[in-house]
């Protein structure tokens, strides 16, 4: 046993409680034994007697605690269950304004959102033939060619194209490019007809926000239609 220090004494209250009413049981048997004056032990006896009151109070009051604890945690969730359909329909209803929301501590709704600026970067076009008549588009942007995904706030890519002769070059006014359609995934197969057959397809494509502001143009992607 532990020498010159009070390491014996427990530290965990119901250990604590059980170890003293045995110590001090053992001490008063071996005070009387030894023939010493129990008027000696009555600062002992007066401690043990304040705790074995305050102690049993102090576990009812935590038990009582804990109890009501858990009434409140469960008044809330049966409140909060009856605050959220109330809510729901408060915030659907057509009248409610902003205003209502604020004053009843509600959140409030958006209404006017604020428009996607209109890109600033431009779609860089890979066009792959895969087989005849056809031709596999991809688009990236020009910032991180390496990625799929759009860039922020931008919907889809818009799509133009211009045939010529072979040899001849890309006309240079997007006015001359006809629109063929709008990519939102990244990539689209493009079909030509049998008489395009040897011609030359240039591409041009531009970003469009999610408010419909178009983006610049991109450079020229160019490829042969295999006959």
């Amino acid at each position: 046993m532990p020498r010159g220090n009070s390491n014996y004494i427990p530290r965990p209250d119901g250990t604590f409680d059980a170890w003293v009413a045995h110590y001090y049981d053992a001490v008063s048997i071996w005070w009387d034994a030894q023939g010493l004056d129990p008027a000696d032990l009555a600062a002992l006896k007066d401690a043990w007697v304040a705790w074995q009151e305050a102690y049993p109070r102090h576990v009812a009051a935590q038990a009582a605690a804990e109890s009501a604890r858990a009434a409140k945690d469960a008044a809330r969730a049966a409140l909060e269950q009856q605050v959220r359909p109330v809510t729901n329909f408060v915030q659907g209803y057509p009248k409610t304004t902003n205003a209502d929301r604020a004053t009843i501590g509600i959140s409030l709704r958006e209404t006017s959102p604020t428009p996607a600026p209109a890109p600033s970067s431009r779609p860089l076009a890979i066009v792959e033939v895969n087989g005849r008549l056809t031709h596999q588009l991809r688009l990236v942007d020009e910032s991180t060619p390496t990625r799929r995904r759009r860039p922020a706030g931008v919907q889809r890519a818009e799509v133009f194209v211009a045939l010529t002769a072979p040899g001849q070059p890309a006309p240079s006014d997007p006015r001359e490019y006809r629109y063929i359609g709008s990519v939102t995934r990244g990539e689209t197969t493009l079909s030509f007809e049998s008489d395009k057959g040897g011609m030359q397809a240039h591409y041009l494509s531009r970003w469009v926000s999610t408010g419909g502001a178009a983006g610049p143009w991109s450079d020229t992607a160019s490829a042969t239609v295999a006959a």
